[in-house]
């Protein structure tokens, strides 16, 4: 897609009039998922937040996709930079009505979070991952990874070590990443594979009542 040309299907916290000033939490669904399924966790969330949560631009069997997953043929780094650059298009304008930004992804939505992260460090207070990963970048320019490591952004990842879904692969990469190049907050939870549970929920709570709502230093 051209730049600024992307209109995603998105389901807001409040309404349009409510918004303007208010710390702003953009959420990022998973692969073959939608836009619906990430707002279960509104009530979990400081209300303080305007929640928007964005539909993934590519249709795909049940829900909708970023990008191609990474073992598939027609995977691509170009592929997430088009995805990121589109979704980049879309938030600018609307992060300038806000006291700040945050990002939260499930699964593949971590990785599209800590891609736009990367690509944009100073537009983003934090990322908060959950059960997900970062992608390797390829070439160079796109993500600011220098940058972003001198800023120390505060970030959470939680995951359950039992997570059937995301590679050790994934996993060793991003660690490596987070540990360089971010300020990270590492929680690891029993018994809940790929998903979330109430116990990572009141920890995200905390986290982005911390380091975004009071500005304190994790």
């Amino acid at each position: 897609m051209s730049e600024n040309t992307w209109n995603p299907t998105v389901i807001w916290s409040r309404p349009e009039t409510e918004r303007a000033g208010t710390p702003l939490l953009v959420l990022l669904h998973g692969y073959l998922s939608n836009e619906e399924d990430l707002m279960g966790l509104a009530p979990m969330l400081p209300e303080e937040f305007t929640i928007v949560s964005v539909r993934a631009p590519q249709a795909l069997g049940p829900g909708f996709t970023w990008f191609p997953l990474m073992q598939d043929l027609d995977y691509s780094f170009d592929a997430v930079k088009s995805a990121i650059a589109d979704l980049w298009g879309w938030l600018e304008p609307i992060a300038r009505q806000h006291s700040s930004v945050s990002l939260l992804g499930f699964s593949m939505g971590m990785a599209v979070a800590t891609s736009l992260l990367r690509h944009q460090p100073q537009a983003f207070s934090t990322v908060v991952g959950l059960s997900g990963f970062a992608v390797p970048e390829e070439g160079a320019g796109f993500f600011r990874d220098e940058e972003l490591r001198e800023m120390r952004k505060p970030i959470f990842w939680g995951r359950d070590q039992a997570d059937p879904v995301i590679t050790q692969e994934k996993i060793e990469y991003t660690h490596a990443w987070a540990t360089a190049d971010v300020h990270v907050t590492k929680v690891l939870y029993s018994n809940m594979l790929h998903s979330v549970n109430a116990q990572e929920m009141a920890h995200v709570h905390e986290f982005l009542t911390h380091v975004v709502l009071k500005g304190a230093n994790v």
